[in-house]
């Protein structure tokens, strides 16, 4: 029988670069924005750095890339497009990262609630979760639009624990960029950095409390910082 002894904790992870390999997708639909505009598209290879601070962001740094103005990518029309377009490809190529499943499954049987915590629209993160099976294993899928402030403020975490029925006081943040350490940092809580995701900035060098390089090592470093949790409140006398 397995022990439940992550029961009161609850793990929230981003998504894009976390728990799935989405730029394919996202760049795509970018690309396909860039030609409408008659813009030059931008390489698919080496383009997930543009990835992390949600749709808008994407297309300014898209449209960037491709020598345009940061007003053209800003028009409320382009981001419907972009949006539209994106919808409708969102799980063409995107896949969840070896190891996702298992850990998952590992981890709730131990007890720990699971949530997401993206800045990614709540609608279009649920579209995409559903689409690749993974819904099942969330007790809470949490975008910007569902929070009062979006990662790297710490509300984001605080507020997406709360939804998925967990305490902030016990709770982990996995993320591939620096909105994701920055929330936790901000929010008190550890973190898991993985190195397998989309950031400009490499993992050591935004120091999260422990950093993986697959997923399958998640479950261990989840075990640490739990560990050292108890550790601490022991010498403390709490």
């Amino acid at each position: 029988m397995i022990e439940r002894d992550l029961e009161g904790w609850t793990i929230a992870f981003d998504l894009d670069g976390t728990l799935v390999e989405t730029h394919r997708d996202l760049v795509g639909t970018l690309n396909r924005m860039l030609v409408r505009e008659g813009l030059p598209t931008v390489p698919m290879e080496g383009a997930a750095d543009l990835i992390g601070g949600g749709a808008r962001a994407l297309l300014e740094h898209g449209f960037a890339a491709a020598g345009a103005s940061a007003e053209d990518a800003t028009r409320p029309e382009l981001f419907d497009a972009f949006i539209a377009d994106y919808i409708e490809h969102i799980a063409d190529h995107s896949r969840p990262y070896d190891g996702v499943v298992e850990t998952l499954e590992r981890l709730a049987a131990r007890g720990a609630i699971l949530c997401v915590a993206t800045n990614k629209r709540s609608d279009l993160s649920e579209r995409l979760l559903g689409a690749l099976d993974l819904t099942r294993h969330f007790a809470a899928i949490v975008g910007p639009d569902r929070v009062s402030a979006r990662k790297p403020n710490g509300a984001h975490l605080k507020e997406a624990v709360r939804l998925a029925g967990g305490d902030p006081a016990r709770a982990i943040m996995v993320g591939d960029a620096a909105p994701d350490i920055g929330c936790s940092r901000h929010a008190g809580a550890p973190s898991i950095g993985v190195t397998f995701g989309y950031t400009p900035t490499p993992m050591e060098a935004l120091e999260p409390d422990v950093i993986v390089d697959t997923f399958e090592d998640i479950e261990e470093a989840v075990d640490m910082i739990v560990v050292e949790h108890y550790v601490r409140r022991a010498l403390s006398g709490g």
